[in-house]
């Protein structure tokens, strides 16, 4: 695969990079989008009718046997070589920091260390009461799993409709993207809010941003770059440009 030559160039001498991914890297390993998850069983519930407090607050056991059966098919998938890609693209930037809207759990598992999970990890679960994180719990119990520190419910480690992104993570997400010198977008449309401006604050400091994505979006026109194909075949094609890696 061909890249241009300045980008090349420009990428080898970078030293802090941040990347934002979205549901087309997870896509790539076989796991549905939000949407797409809807099948079988699920398919007479819309997916905004499970993903918010309330419905938990409602029907609790619905709202866990849905996440319980998302988490299963996370911890079955494995990594793909965009997944690959990443973390060996961080073995050669000294300020690498890794922005994901997915929730599977996939990069770490692939071995990148400096993620921020914006919209949480589906892999954890903690109390919805005091926010405990217990190491392990049921899965096969017929009632929604309980806190061992307070007896309240758990509840998926994610984020809902209606809750706000950990103020952690948001602020861990801008920082990286205002000192970063390059910004990658891979396997997002970028219309999910708040990480859909991300990449504003690299650019606005004079940064330069590269999109992968299968075909043009919206931010198309707006970027420096735009690298177009399965990221699982355009990344590990770029790490070896420009590090000689595969």
């Amino acid at each position: 695969m061909e890249f241009p030559k300045e980008l090349i160039t420009f990428l080898r001498a970078v030293s802090s990079l941040a990347v934002l991914t979205g549901a087309g890297v997870s896509a790539e390993s076989g796991l549905a989008t939000f949407r797409d998850a809807q099948t079988g069983l699920w398919a007479r519930f819309r997916p905004e009718e499970l993903a918010t407090p309330k419905a938990f607050a409602r029907q609790p056991k619905l709202v866990w046997d849905w996440y319980a059966m998302r988490r299963a098919q996370a911890l079955a998938a494995k990594p793909n070589p965009a997944h690959w890609a990443l973390a060996e693209m961080e073995r050669h930037v000294p300020d690498f920091t890794l922005i994901t809207q997915n929730v599977d759990g996939l990069h770490q598992a692939a071995g990148s260390r400096n993620v921020v999970p914006l919209h949480g990890n589906i892999r954890r679960v903690r109390c919805a009461q005091c926010g405990f994180y217990p190491p392990s719990w049921p899965e096969d119990s017929e009632q929604v799993p309980r806190c061992s520190q307070c007896n309240g419910l758990l509840r998926p480690d994610v984020v809902w409709f209606g809750e706000s992104l950990p103020s952690w993570a948001l602020r861990r997400a801008i920082q990286a993207s205002e000192r970063a010198q390059a910004f990658l977008i891979v396997g997002t449309s970028a219309l999910v809010q708040p990480a859909a401006s991300l990449w504003k604050f690299c650019a606005q400091q004079g940064g330069t941003v590269i999109e992968v994505n299968l075909e043009r979006t919206i931010l198309s026109d707006k970027v420096d770059y735009g690298l177009y194909g399965p990221a699982g075949r355009v990344l590990p094609a770029l790490v070896e440009a420009v590090w000689g890696v595969t």
